[in-house]
């Protein structure tokens, strides 16, 4: 599934082709996880002033303009499991529309085109600007490359919890836009054993996590991403972070740093790779008054 540092490069990749762009026309193929929520064609004549991202969402900020004065609001795209989209210049013609192409944005200067296979990704229109109020978007944790994420933030939203770390992270509700790789990668950075509970971090192990989170995510961006499966950036680009995963897809593989045969195991139905020597499982705080 495409996470926070795709969505990212997406969101990058995209912006100096869409900035200002004006809609023509939008297309839509078989349906996707949730309905539109508008009719296309009243979004007709809107101009992108902004692409934004919230988690694993990417935002399209659409503004009035003379030919659709009384609409403005939010196109909020999810990738889903398999979902990536790809940008052709008007100086070019777009390829043949393939089965796998379910949406497709028109615009004075080129066409944007979701490819999403297994159609577990959306585009899902909110009116307005107050997009974090969506739904989808008021119930995330804070972003972690933003300024209101650190360890102290960590421990918050951790206090009390009785589940293990690694599912938590992937919950959306502690931390926004981790997935299954960068919880793994993250947590090895730490030195934190992904069955810890979560309430057994105290603020040294939360300050590290926290830091671990920001390194591993901004090391992903600036490397592209990860190009598992179907993923690919807009303009149909690999992204190269998993060939330098410490841990994410090397079960049985020696640690790199201490040569320990990487472990796999299944949490959350989602599979969880760990060294079991560079990562503790974490002792559970001591009561008050007890030393």
């Amino acid at each position: 599934m495409p996470e926070l540092p795709e969505v990212e490069v997406t969101r990058q990749g995209l912006e100096p082709a869409l900035l200002g762009a004006r809609l023509t026309g939008l297309r839509l193929g078989k349906p996707l996880r949730w309905p539109l929520n508008i009719d296309p064609q009243t979004l007709v004549g809107l101009r992108i002033k902004a692409l934004e991202r919230r988690g694993k969402y990417l935002l399209l900020r659409l503004s009035q303009t003379a030919a659709a004065p009384n609409t403005a609001g939010v196109l909020i795209v999810h990738l889903g499991m398999s979902g990536s989209l790809r940008w052709t210049p008007a100086a070019q013609a777009p390829a043949p529309l393939s089965p796998h192409e379910h949406v497709e944005w028109l615009t004075d200067r080129g066409v944007l085109r979701l490819r999403d296979p297994r159609r577990f990704g959306a585009v899902l229109w909110h009116a307005g600007d107050e997009v974090q109020r969506h739904p989808l978007l008021r119930v995330l944790g804070p972003e972690p490359l933003g300024a209101d994420f650190d360890g102290a933030t960590l421990c918050r939203a951790l206090a009390g919890r009785k589940a293990a770390i690694k599912p938590l992270l992937l919950s959306q509700h502690i931390v926004a836009g981790i997935g299954n790789i960068y919880a793994c990668e993250a947590l090895f950075r730490a030195q934190i054993d992904p069955r810890t509970p979560a309430s057994h971090l105290r603020p040294v192990h939360c300050d590290r996590l926290a830091a671990a989170v920001r390194e591993t995510l901004r090391q992903a961006v600036a490397l592209g991403g990860s190009s598992l499966r179907d993923f690919a950036h807009s303009d149909g680009e690999l992204g190269y972070f998993q060939m330098q995963a410490l841990v994410y897809g090397r079960a049985g593989q020696p640690c790199r740093v201490c040569a320990t045969p990487i472990r796999q195991i299944v949490q959350g139905q989602r599979s969880t790779y760990f060294c079991p020597k560079c990562q503790k499982i974490l002792k559970a705080k001591p009561k008050a008054g007890i030393r």
